[in-house]
């Protein structure tokens, strides 16, 4: 059985946020490419091409929440052996270790 990633709802709603304002400010073919460049990084963290850090580093967890770098966004998510559950998008503006704490909170709920 090969690995997949998969983007929860949150994920998934953040996607099409940021597909929304990239088309409101820069048009369709950018919100496109920025799109397919946010897919890629995470098919390079399937394939282990992603050098991710550890939540843990921003936020006091036991969780085994990762963060990346795509574009102007971080990708959030678990590596497990079977799956990348990529567990939101957020912006690299964003607080991104009170969001990350929330993440984690959340993590049990599937949203």
């Amino acid at each position: 059985m090969s690995r997949s990633f998969r983007l929860t709802r949150r994920a998934e709603a953040s996607l099409i946020e940021i597909a929304r304002w990239t088309i409101e400010n820069f048009g369709l073919e950018q919100a496109e490419r920025y799109e397919t460049e946010l897919v890629g990084r995470c098919q390079a963290i399937l394939d282990g091409q992603a050098h991710s850090r550890s939540c843990a580093a921003l936020v006091d967890n036991d969780e085994d929440l990762r963060f990346v770098r795509a574009g102007e966004h971080f990708l959030v998510f678990l590596d497990h052996p079977n799956e990348v559950i990529i567990i939101d998008i957020l912006h690299s503006r964003s607080d991104l270790p009170r969001h990350v704490a929330a993440l984690a909170a959340l993590r049990d709920d599937g949203s």
